[in-house]
């Protein structure tokens, strides 16, 4: 009989947590369970979880949301996880959808759900996520390095997420944990499916961990995807290449111009000592200099269109 466990990692989260958990009373069929992984908060974070029947595991020192959402995992007895973010939220058919897909018998390891993304104070709608279906089925392992999934939207079979090893926990992949993660399970050789309904909100909130640690996310980015490099070889060599290219620019603006270097040499061992996309004045110009073409277009904006690097 399946079972389903909505796994909540929280650390500071008593603002927040009363809207998601009562999306959570309110859903059409009941959760299994509540769990709440409270990260030693030193806000109201545990008592607000526990009013609204959660149970709460209280971690001994900060760890950090990989290792919460592992302890969830491991302490659920329930057969399948949804992991929440306290800050987004849940439309009532969420885990009728959820158990639609848990009941058959043919179902993937892996559902990741639509979900729209909205402004938190006013609710206004700033885009909707639609995973592409065709390209998660045929290569889940691409579509992982080029495009980000966030665990919020997804729904696993908990034997699987520990048999492929759970969350990354290593410190130089936090705050891109969720690209680790769903590359890692897609490496173990898990299936992936589509959810095409909408059940899921996910807020911008522009005090959010990604939104203040800007340049932590991004050195995190280029260690998941040295990590990913690593164990892959060449296999995909030009979704990480492609992937690099991209943020090498961000480095550039953040005047991390040791990470541009690291970037570049790990370009080209993966063959891809130029750009495999965008402008072709920029790709000749590496041809000359990969450190210079990266160097002198960073000034060149710098300036000619500042406004580009006014909120870095």
């Amino acid at each position: 009989m399946n079972t389903l466990a909505l796994c909540i990692p929280a650390y500071n989260a008593g603002t927040y947590l009363p809207q998601l958990l009562q999306s959570a009373r309110n859903q059409i069929i009941p959760f299994d369970e509540i769990l709440v992984y409270n990260d030693c908060s030193t806000d109201d974070t545990e008592a607000v979880a526990q009013k609204y029947g959660a149970t709460v595991l209280n971690g001994d020192i900060n760890r950090g949301c990989s290792y919460g959402k592992n302890q969830l995992a491991a302490y659920t007895k329930c057969n399948w996880i949804h992991f929440h973010d306290a800050d987004d939220d849940l439309l009532p058919d969420f885990t009728t959808l959820a158990y639609k897909w848990m009941n058959n018998t043919q179902c993937p390891d892996i559902v990741l759900f639509n979900y729209e993304y909205r402004e938190y104070h006013t609710d206004k709608l700033i885009s909707v996520r639609s995973f592409d279906k065709e390209a998660l089925e045929n290569d889940p392992v691409a579509y992982a390095i080029l495009n980000q999934i966030n665990p919020f939207c997804g729904l696993y079979k908990k034997q699987s997420f520990i048999d492929a090893g759970g969350y990354d926990t290593d410190p130089l992949v936090l705050y891109n944990e969720d690209s680790a993660f769903h590359i890692k399970m897609a490496l173990a050789g898990l299936a992936f499916a589509v959810e095409e309904k909408i059940s899921i909100i996910n807020y911008r909130i522009h005090s959010s961990m990604s939104s203040v640690n800007t340049r932590k996310c991004l050195l995190a980015q280029f260690h998941v995807l040295e990590k990913t490099a690593h164990k892959t070889r060449l296999q995909y060599a030009y979704e990480i290449a492609l992937r690099l290219w991209g943020i090498i620019g961000i480095f550039a603006a953040m005047d991390e111009w040791g990470y541009v270097e690291k970037t570049l040499a790990l370009c080209r061992k993966l063959g891809y000592s130029h750009p495999p996309a965008g402008s072709q004045a920029f790709k000749l110009l590496t041809y000359i200099n990969s450190y210079m073409a990266v160097w002198l277009r960073e000034k060149m904006i710098q300036l000619f269109k500042p406004s580009l690097r006014t909120n870095e």
